[in-house]
């Protein structure tokens, strides 16, 4: 109950899994920074690897596990409806694909008033079986949160729906952990030099990412500085599905043909992420789409400009030359230049810096974005 004498509001947050990555982050900011004198709220996952669950500040028993058996386990829109009912949801908000269906029919299984979808993403393929199972439960969605307005028009022109039933909640950074502070600990763990200008990458192998052109402009510019070093942090998805094994591997040789291998530092996934993005001089996101990136918000919050493609909603996140830099996707020549800029200019780094955390914190906190979310909550109910 609230001081108020009524009831909070139950929410169950579900998602595919809690693995690390940028829609699985933004599900423990939201989850931490609802209102616990409105909100009930708890997190189920499809899947019993769950590394982010550490970072969580919910009651434990508050994270449910409802996992899949195999591909395609068609209890568990039954077994979740169970726990729908259990806790008395009153909203039931799905992440990424499988957890969005089963929310769907879960929600109906248990007469759930309000089913939310989630767009994380644009410009990417569906496949024909996720395509059907989305068409098939369209009906049993209330509204879709889109985190950028580029996914709310691709989910729009995808399925179908009219643009009214979507929301664009923008994501948020946590703002006390993600802070500007000294990275020389971790630069002395990696045998990085204090004069060596570190360039950083963060994100899962995944092709969309573009870790490749990262690469080449990574040649280029050691060609033309001295004392440039990269930094990977990231891995390949659990079990290394939609091939994220292989284009790892792809990178890996690449990074070989181009013969930086000695410059580079792949970290892989990191708990304390944060001490990596302060080890940095500067990071980089040359990807080839994407919904609205953590890692941008992470490394300005950080105080660490971006080299980013204009791509999605980069324009309204990352204003181009006070925080960072915007670059054609897949325009090498451009993306070499922009980072080649904050090289040889480090005055216009050093502003560029601190206009980059006032940015994110006047902007894009996370309780900037649950209080939004929490406004389109209540507006359903």
């Amino acid at each position: 109950m609230t001081d108020s004498g009524t009831r909070k509001t139950t929410v169950a947050i579900v998602v595919s899994n809690l693995e690390f990555g940028g829609a699985q982050q933004q599900i423990v900011e939201l989850a931490n920074n609802l209102d616990p004198e409105q909100f009930d709220v708890h997190v189920v996952c499809l899947a019993p690897f769950v590394p982010l669950a550490a970072n969580l500040k919910i009651p434990p028993e508050k994270l449910h596990i409802v996992a899949k058996r195999w591909k395609y386990d068609i209890t568990v829109p039954f077994r979740l409806a169970i726990l729908l009912r259990s806790i008395s949801a009153q909203i039931v908000h799905g992440f990424l694909f499988d957890a969005e269906i089963a929310c769907r029919l879960a929600a109906r299984l248990a007469s759930v008033p309000v089913c939310i979808g989630s767009e994380r993403n644009c410009d990417y393929a569906r496949s024909k079986t996720q395509l059907l199972a989305y068409r098939l439960t369209k009906s049993l969605q209330t509204k879709c949160v889109a985190n950028s307005n580029a996914g709310a028009s691709y989910n729009c022109e995808l399925l179908g729906y009219p643009m009214e039933h979507y929301v664009v909640v923008h994501n948020g950074v946590n703002i006390r952990r993600f802070r500007p502070a000294d990275g020389v600990a971790t630069r002395a763990r990696h045998s990085i030099d204090d004069e060596d200008f570190v360039i950083g990458i963060f994100g899962s192998f995944k092709a969309q990412k573009n870790h490749k052109l990262f690469f080449r402009a990574g040649a280029s510019l050691v060609a033309k500085f001295d004392n440039v070093k990269f930094l990977l942090v990231g891995d390949q998805l659990e079990g290394g599905i939609h091939g994220s094994d292989r284009y790892k591997d792809e990178v890996a040789l690449l990074v070989d043909e181009l013969g930086i291998r000695d410059l580079c530092v792949f970290a892989g996934n990191q708990n304390q992420v944060e001490e990596y993005y302060r080890a940095c001089d500067l990071t980089v996101l040359p990807s080839n789409h994407e919904g609205m990136p953590n890692v941008v918000l992470e490394s300005l919050a950080s105080g660490v400009p971006v080299v980013a493609t204009d791509v999605s909603d980069n324009k309204l996140l990352l204003p181009d030359g006070e925080v960072g830099f915007l670059v054609p996707k897949q325009d090498l020549d451009r993306l070499t230049e922009r980072i080649s800029i904050l090289i040889e200019d480090r005055d216009l780094l050093q502003r560029m810096s601190k206009q980059a955390v006032v940015w994110i914190e006047q902007n894009f906190s996370a309780q900037k974005m649950a209080q939004k979310m929490a406004q389109a909550y209540l507006a359903l109910l």
